[in-house]
């Protein structure tokens, strides 16, 4: 229920309009006409919809979750780097990066040895204008906010 209170009124407004046809095609016999039935664009649209819909949902429930490892370091630097390699390798999974503190990049959650920070430092890795830049640099799991992951570039 919390996703459809949570979904856009267009969103519901095309699942409505999808509910309806399903409700009259299921009403209608199997003689009908291939007019009553909907066309392929409409259902790629709902379908695209849907799907848009779903990850949404699962990003704002990762993002939820991993809340509460902010602020946490695990006491040494191979722990942290294993939970920094955890965390990115859910999101890389899903589809998600993190968006980086500094310049709002979508950007990948590593752990960098640093002196000073014996567990070493969490950065945001990731690319402006062509060159690989690291942000950040706290020893423990800064906030995240999750975006989707850009597509890859081609090489010219």
């Amino acid at each position: 229920m919390d996703s459809v209170l949570n979904a856009p009124l267009e969103q519901l407004a095309a699942l409505a309009r999808a509910n309806a046809l399903v409700q009259s095609n299921e009403q209608s016999s199997a003689a009908d006409s291939p007019n009553t039935l909907i066309p392929a664009a409409e259902a790629l649209e709902l379908l695209q919809q849907e799907v848009n819909r779903i990850q949404r949902l699962m990003r704002l429930t990762l993002q939820s979750k991993l809340q509460d490892l902010v602020g946490r370091s695990l006491g040494s630097l191979e722990h942290n780097r294993a939970l920094a390699g955890a965390i990115q390798s859910m999101l890389d999974q899903h589809g998600f990066r993190i968006r980086c503190h500094q310049c709002g990049h979508p950007a990948i959650l590593r752990l960098s040895p640093r002196k000073g920070i014996p567990t070493g430092a969490f950065v945001f890795d990731h690319s402006i204008n062509g060159r690989r830049t690291f942000h950040g640099g706290t020893a423990a799991v800064p906030p995240i906010h999750l975006v989707a992951k850009p597509g890859r570039k081609r090489k010219a």
